[in-house]
């Protein structure tokens, strides 16, 4: 019993652990350029898109904000996206094995 009351503890400890990282990451940003730095993208650690920037010389000037507007949108449409699919897959490979309210697997 002492053992199996251990093991809990390191659970949770781990537990609280694992949600101090996830929110790290969450305010950790990095940026990547291509084009010589004339399109940016800043991401969070966890990979949410926090901003895009198009250097106007490569399309309309009156369409920049817009065009960037779209694209973050777009990335956003397609996480949720991605995320539905990962839950959708794991759901079958646990076969439908709910796990405890709070309980999460890593990455997800």
């Amino acid at each position: 019993m002492k053992d199996f009351l251990g093991m809990m503890k390191q659970a949770q400890q781990l537990q609280a652990r694992m949600a101090e990282l996830q929110a790290e990451l969450d305010r950790t940003e990095v940026s990547g350029a291509s084009g010589g730095g004339l399109v940016t993208v800043t991401l969070s650690a966890k990979g949410d898109m926090r901003a895009l920037r198009i250097d106007s010389s490569l399309v309309r000037p009156e369409e920049v904000e817009i065009l960037e507007d779209l694209i973050v949108a777009a990335h956003a449409d397609a996480r949720r996206k991605a995320e539905a699919a990962v839950a959708e897959k794991m759901k079958q490979l646990t076969g439908g094995l709910g796990l405890p309210p709070g309980l999460s697997l890593p990455g997800m």
